[in-house]
């Protein structure tokens, strides 16, 4: 499959050579923040990896302890991000939202809600590889509720096979939604955790048509907290990954102070996948471009590293 990615790997690339590039910036007074942005955005984070262990050979030292001895802030957390591999940056970023003060339901949310059940598998292999634990155990140490169900039947990948036809779904959803006084949220998190996307749009379509209600009406007027931002996730993932992404982007960024570790998320986890759909479904949804409301709403290197991943304006 084509990378929909805006970061692709350096035709005529010299690990050696950018790793000279690197050392060469960030030697002596002062650092050249410039150079080493817009190398490291023009190399695939595979490239990035081989950049880094070249640089190790020639001098000894850790690329990414050197680059956080010299940089700063959230152009510091995004480079840092942009030198990890996606599936280490995953794990580390679950186990922070997990070991952190408090949990971050926010990430545990976006990771689990959108990543395919062949990268939920590898996420759980190298958390307990990483740190000799299991991550469902640690998730539901940590949540409660409904919540923690469906978030440990997301780490449980396997699509069940489907024993029931569409429509049973839609009645029990519909039943659990809209007509008893109080929701079982059960069936809610039953049937939004155990199924593919191609057969859960197939749930909506079949619940629109019953209850002339979207899916996501029913989940923020019947659910609140976190199992509403889970369940709204599941299914704007399950509608299209992108379009969630892009929401996800734009509330980052949206009314007073920007949610920069969403921002820095995103736009590093993405810049390989899908951010020209990302960008597209951007678009579509709102009245300005992702470039434009990333330039307007952040500044200095932090700024430039963000639009070089985006990549481009769609005005």
């Amino acid at each position: 499959m084509a990378s929909r990615g805006t970061v692709k790997a350096s035709g005529n690339f010299n690990a050696s050579a950018d790793a000279e590039v690197l050392h060469k910036a960030m030697k002596g007074l002062g650092t050249d923040e410039d150079t080493i942005l817009q190398l490291l955005t023009a190399r695939s984070n595979a490239q990035r990896q081989q950049i880094k262990a070249t640089y190790k050979t020639l001098f000894g030292k850790d690329l990414v302890s050197d680059l956080k001895g010299e940089l700063g802030g959230k152009f510091e957390t995004l480079i840092v991000a942009l030198m990890t591999p996606p599936i280490t940056y995953d794990v580390t970023s679950l186990r922070n939202a997990i070991k952190g003060a408090g949990t971050d339901e926010k990430v545990l949310v976006e990771i689990l809600a959108s990543r395919t059940p062949q990268q939920v598998k590898d996420i759980i292999a190298a958390y307990r590889q990483e740190y000799d634990d299991d991550l469902e155990e640690d998730v539901s140490g940590d949540t409660s509720g409904h919540f923690k169900r469906l978030l440990v039947i997301l780490l449980q990948v396997h699509v069940t096979l489907l024993l029931h036809t569409e429509t049973d779904y839609t009645k029990a959803l519909f039943k659990a939604g809209e007509h008893k006084f109080g929701t079982d949220e059960q069936s809610f998190v039953t049937i939004l955790g155990n199924r593919s996307a191609e057969h859960l749009r197939k749930v909506f379509d079949a619940y629109m048509k019953l209850s002339g209600y979207e899916m996501e009406e029913s989940i923020q007027r019947e659910t609140s907290g976190s199992l509403r931002d889970l369940l709204l996730a599941v299914v704007k993932c399950a509608r299209s990954v992108p379009g969630y992404f892009a929401e996800t982007l734009y509330y980052s960024m949206k009314g007073a102070g920007t949610d920069d570790n969403t921002l820095i998320r995103v736009m590093a986890s993405r810049s390989e996948v899908d951010m020209l759909d990302i960008r597209a479904e951007f678009r579509k949804k709102f009245a300005c471009s992702l470039y434009s409301m990333i330039k307007g709403d952040t500044g200095g290197d932090f700024r430039k590293t963000l639009l070089l991943l985006c990549g481009g304006d769609d005005a």
